[in-house]
């Protein structure tokens, strides 16, 4: 089962020092659900340590 893709917009994520692209809050709700990757801004208290939601 593939997942919808997201058209990606100039907002839904910047480039970090590294040059990764980090995705923002906006983009993770807009997307609707979390993917327990530990992702920077996580609107959904997902934490990849002890793989539960806060």
């Amino acid at each position: 089962m593939f997942k919808q893709r997201i058209p990606l917009e100039e907002d839904d994520f910047y480039l970090n020092e590294k040059g990764y692209k980090v995705f923002t809050e906006k983009f993770h709700l807009k997307r609707g659900y979390c993917c327990k990757s530990g992702c920077k801004h996580c609107p959904y208290g997902y934490d990849k340590k002890t793989d539960s939601f806060k």
